[in-house]
């Protein structure tokens, strides 16, 4: 799908598909949307540079939602950080009918605006863009309009006992399932893992990320070489940590976020905002390209402690069905496929294709991969 310059030719994204577009440098791009009055809709976009790309601390995307009169509805940015190290980046926007929104609430013509944010000494190729859109229906009976005044803030202890082995996936489409415990993992420098972790209504996430100490004649030290983060099921991100790299062995863990709750979306830091709905939230780990550069090509050892604190509770009464369907939700098979430690099986991969449709503008689910591995054979000339 090719974004358009204005909103004349703006092409429409339909919920529940996958579309794969283009961002020029100098570019912004619309993309349109048709939505009723009743739904909220949340789109998420994940660029995705080359492997050999060169960025700037303040490179990144913002994406914002806009109705049919230009006022703006959302306006979110996602950057690459002090590590300048290429890797899929996710921002997203929303329109939601909450109240306290004046504007943006009808049914209607919405747009959706991608840009490219930074200097001009970043690369000047286009970056590929992966776009997704989700609604949630409103709710039979209207609910509290407070989030939680009390919940537990204090720093998780990071879970502990054997380590299971799973290999994150790549690419969002292509996470691996993982629960509460400790799983371990190689990662190379320039690489980019992707897990997702089942979580229900009154549920709390935790997650710590550890990564290993070399064996060899490595030096030097760098900077942000570790980055942890949590999106929540619509790919909005909720929180992060990162850490730099010496040598020795390192760790990053997320701050707390509050246990999933309907009313969260009524605050406002975000970090709380975001821990709105139950399902499939995703830990994405990163490890920066320049390690390659001071300690080799790796991999290395990392090792994951995710914690879910609390029992799982009944959810919201939906008026309708999310679209895509269920994902608001937790299966007891989606926990069973979380405690193996589980790789998404082909029937589900080509499920989720044919879900989503099959011809112009449908993603591919192997660039991703065909990403990683040129990042990997890439890492030591970053």
């Amino acid at each position: 799908m090719d974004g358009a310059k204005g909103t004349t030719g703006a092409e429409l994204l339909e919920a529940g598909r996958t579309y794969r577009s283009s961002l020029p440098r100098d570019a912004e791009l619309y993309y349109r949307l048709h939505l009723d009055a009743a739904s909220d809709a949340y789109v998420s976009v994940t660029a995705i540079p080359r492997a050999d790309a060169t960025l700037s601390i303040t490179d990144g995307i913002r994406v914002s939602v806009q109705d049919a009169d230009n006022h703006s509805c959302s306006n979110e940015r996602a950057r690459f950080g002090a590590a300048r190290s290429p890797h899929p980046i996710t921002a997203w926007g929303a329109r939601t009918t909450s109240p306290a929104a004046p504007f943006c609430r009808g049914a209607g013509t919405y747009y959706v605006v991608v840009e490219r944010t930074g200097t001009a000494d970043s690369s000047p190729g286009a970056w590929d863009l992966e776009i997704t859109t989700t609604t949630e229906p409103r709710l039979k009976q209207a609910a509290a309009t407070s989030p939680p005044k009390v919940w537990n803030s204090a720093s998780p202890t990071p879970a502990s006992g054997p380590v299971e082995h799973s290999q994150g996936g790549a690419g969002f489409s292509r996470a691996v399932s993982v629960g509460q415990g400790v799983w371990s993992a190689g990662i190379t420098p320039g690489q980019t893992l992707f897990y997702k972790i089942p979580v229900g209504w009154g549920q709390q996430p935790s997650a710590t990320a550890e990564l290993g100490s070399v064996n060899g004649d490595g030096h030097g030290y760098a900077i942000d070489a570790l980055a942890l983060t949590l999106y929540n099921p619509v790919r909005a991100d909720v929180e992060d940590a990162n850490t730099g790299y010496d040598g020795k062995q390192k760790s990053a863990s997320l701050a707390a976020v509050p246990a999933v709750d309907y009313s969260n979306r009524y605050a406002i830091p975000d970090r709380v905002n975001a821990m709105r709905f139950a399902g499939s939230y995703y830990l994405v780990v990163h490890l920066a390209a320049g390690v390659a550069q001071k300690f080799g090509d790796g991999p290395f050892r990392l090792t994951l402690r995710i914690g879910i604190d609390g029992a799982a509770q009944d959810g919201p009464d939906y008026e309708g069905q999310s679209v895509p369907a269920n994902v608001f939700e937790v299966t007891a098979q989606d926990r069973q496929a979380a405690a193996q430690g589980a790789t998404p099986d082909a029937h589900a991969t080509m499920k989720a294709v044919a879900a989503g449709g099959i011809g112009a503008g449908t993603v591919v689910l192997a660039v991703l991969g065909a990403w990683t591995v040129a990042a990997r054979r890439r890492a030591r000339t970053w």
